[in-house]
């Protein structure tokens, strides 16, 4: 099995006929996703790898069954972009698009939620199921079937954490880039609520960095509801306070989201943290 991906999932890519929208279009059909339609207002009718374009995410779902999308519009249209995709009744919405307004995240984030649709993003690399598909930025080559569960917040750090299991003989279930923002659709928590009942996956990789709350949240959630073990790296131990590292949301603020108080709190849940994100695949084999 996998989360959010399987083999039920039709995608529509939001700004298809974009530069990003076509390279990754075509990255995600040659990876096994099911790719069944484009939205691109004035471009309805054309086609992009063999993808039919519509005017509307109302349209494309009517006409191909679609399930979900990938957005990869500008950061100005993205809060539409996501409202039209909710309203069109798609149950994910992966939003790649990165420097949306804060309060433009908030507003499409709390909607989705009302409306029951998962939302991962925005700026993040998307989810990975080696088995079924991927929707989003993710290299293909890294990828390979197997057991474990890839939680992350960094994308370059998911594809240096996940080609070191593959090379390691360690396959993966499933990989969701949740995303670096201070606002985000689906948090450490959501995610590892779904990995600990699918049966598929036996263990977990959590990659956080500083900033925020998420992490200690999620090991409070990890010691009273996942039964099944679970790796980490958190990025950032030499950070300065009050100096933004990376994403918007890597800031250590009065103390609080230091990488020193997330490791505590996750080792105090019973996670094995990792000292470099190469060392997980060692970890997980005993070595």
């Amino acid at each position: 099995m996998a989360i959010m991906v399987g083999r039920e999932t039709k995608v529509i890519v939001q700004g298809i006929t974009g530069h990003q929208g076509q390279f990754h279009t075509k990255s995600m059909k040659e990876f096994g996703t099911k790719v069944v339609g484009g939205v691109t207002p004035g471009k309805g009718g054309s086609a992009v790898e063999g993808v039919p374009v519509f005017e509307t995410v109302h349209e494309a779902v009517e006409q191909t069954g679609a399930n979900s999308s990938c957005i990869f519009v500008p950061a100005r249209f993205a809060k539409d972009a996501v409202f039209e995709a909710v309203n069109a009744g798609l149950g994910l919405v992966v939003v790649i698009t990165e420097h949306i307004p804060f309060l433009d995240a908030m507003e499409f984030v709390n909607y989705a939620k009302l409306r029951e649709t998962t939302v991962i993003g925005p700026n993040c690399p998307g989810v990975t199921s080696p088995e079924f598909g991927k929707i989003g930025i993710m290299p293909s080559k890294m990828f390979a079937k197997g057991d474990v569960g890839v939680i992350s917040r960094s994308g370059t750090l998911t594809y240096e954490i996940v080609n070191a299991l593959t090379e390691a003989g360690i396959g993966q279930t499933t990989c969701v880039g949740i995303g670096g923002d201070p606002i985000i659709g689906s948090n450490f928590v959501e995610v590892l609520s779904r990995f600990e009942k699918d049966r598929k996956t036996k263990r977990l990789v959590m990659v956080g960095e500083i900033g925020g709350t998420a992490e200690e949240e999620a090991a409070e959630y990890i010691r009273e509801h996942v039964s099944k073990p679970v790796f980490a790296y958190i990025a950032g131990r030499s950070a300065p306070q009050g100096k933004r590292m990376g994403h918007a949301g890597a800031i250590i603020s009065r103390g609080r989201g230091t990488a020193e108080s997330k490791i505590k709190a996750l080792e105090a849940a019973g996670v094995v943290v990792a000292q470099l994100p190469t060392d997980i695949p060692g970890l997980m084999l005993g070595k």
